[in-house]
């Protein structure tokens, strides 16, 4: 087999150690070598697996995707080395054979030959934005598992403000909850501090503030309460954060953001997770792949199995998934009459993950022509069905034998 690369080398990644296999074959003026080495994964240790590879001549390392244990190798070997992420599905050893110095020795013989393909790792600007947005959607999810917390509470009290106001921590939500905290339970005094088009539901809620709240209640409520406006402030730094960090990148945001469906904070989730080099991505059917949003193939003896969707970023997914559904009700667009049309035979969720691909298609083409996003408007399909027709009944009349010249009647 064809020896692509002369000197490289693989290493097995753990918590505290690493396993390192060096091959070098057919280097002029230096001998063969296959040596394989343990090193510690502290810093001075690593620096000095670094200056081994650097004096052997090594070009090329490849490793295995672990966790999160791969990210200070990479961050001291990365500039130095052709550094490879390889998912670990792509060189599984056989079985009976499992041990760290094969697995090493196999990575390393594997890359020797160019068998590995690299995952893709985006530039380090991206990496702290993808950090950054990760981390403010973790936030937001705690902070909707506290409020939760919140209904539940309200509800053992028997207080059924959730039926009546569609958020219970709006403005009108927040200062009830205050007052409940503060003593308060007159239902019509609690009633009184609805604001906007909630004031119209007086009636209504005053039934439903109508309940029993006892000293534990309000205890519970207002350790929520603190909690919740904890983490709005942890998620209003992480924002402030974001803007500095994806200011370079304003005009693909701006761009993305003109999607419908997609605001200012999904588009920046969405430069987060793929970045703005599209060169990485050979076409946008890689892109959709990496992003786990192609039907994935399963076939025995010519029979499909399985065509359900591949594993991929789920990050990027779920942000996608967010934006389709609100594409799918916006009014007069493209993705929302290509939800309507899918919907009736594929289904609600199968559609969502139509649309969704659509999307990253759009984005994938806005950063990579740098465009504006142009919009095909709802009749996009009766358009392409009108013109397929007159085409085809164009072309029966010609091969009938018939001259045929077509002229677009005026509208009166």
């Amino acid at each position: 087999m064809r020896v692509v690369h002369r000197c490289c080398c693989g290493i097995d990644v753990h918590k505290k150690t690493v396993v390192v296999n060096l091959v070098r074959h057919g280097v002029a003026g230096r001998e063969d070598l296959d040596e394989v080495r343990t090193y510690a994964t502290m810093t001075r240790d690593l620096l000095g697996l670094s200056e081994w590879l650097q004096e052997a001549g090594c070009t090329h390392v490849a490793m295995e995707s672990t966790g999160v244990y791969w990210k200070p190798i990479h961050h001291i070997l990365e500039g130095d080395f052709e550094v490879l992420l390889v998912n670990a599905k792509e060189f599984k050893n056989a079985p009976g054979r499992k041990s760290d110095v094969r697995d090493c020795q196999w990575l390393a013989q594997l890359l020797q030959h160019g068998l590995l393909h690299g995952s893709f790792i985006p530039p380090v600007e991206i990496r702290e934005l993808r950090d950054l947005t990760r981390g403010r959607r973790q936030l937001v999810g705690e902070r909707t598992a506290v409020v939760n917390r919140v209904h539940k509470v309200l509800q053992d009290a028997n207080i059924k403000l959730s039926s009546v106001a569609s958020d219970i921590m709006g403005v009108s939500g927040r200062a009830m909850l205050d007052a409940i905290i503060d003593g308060e339970s007159d239902p019509v005094k609690l009633a009184g501090m609805a604001r906007g088009r909630l004031q119209a539901k007086q009636p209504l809620l005053e039934q439903a503030l109508h309940g029993r709240i006892s000293a534990h209640h309000r205890f519970l409520l207002a350790q929520y309460r603190r909690q919740i406006e904890f983490l709005n402030e942890q998620i209003a730094v992480f924002e402030q954060r974001i803007d500095e960090q994806v200011s370079p990148f304003f005009d693909d945001v701006r761009r993305l953001a003109t999607i419908p469906g997609i605001n200012e904070t999904a588009a920046k989730a969405i430069i987060a997770e793929i970045g703005v080099d599209m060169t990485q991505f050979p076409d946008q059917h890689h892109l959709a792949s990496w992003a786990g949003l192609s039907p994935g193939t399963n076939q025995s003896a010519g029979r499909i199995k399985s065509s359900a969707t591949t594993n991929g970023n789920h990050w990027l997914r779920a942000a996608l998934g967010e934006a389709a559904w609100a594409a799918s009700r916006t009014k007069g667009t493209y993705l929302a009459a290509r939800y309507r049309r899918l919907v009736v035979r594929r289904g609600k969720k199968r559609t969502i993950v139509a649309v969704s691909r659509q999307i990253l298609t759009i984005a994938y083409f806005l950063i990579k022509r740098q465009e504006d996003y142009r919009e095909l408007g709802e009749d996009h399909y009766e358009q392409q069905r009108t013109m397929h027709l007159t085409n085809y009944h164009a072309k029966r009349l010609e091969r009938l034998g018939f001259k045929v010249e077509l002229t677009l009647k005026q509208a009166a």
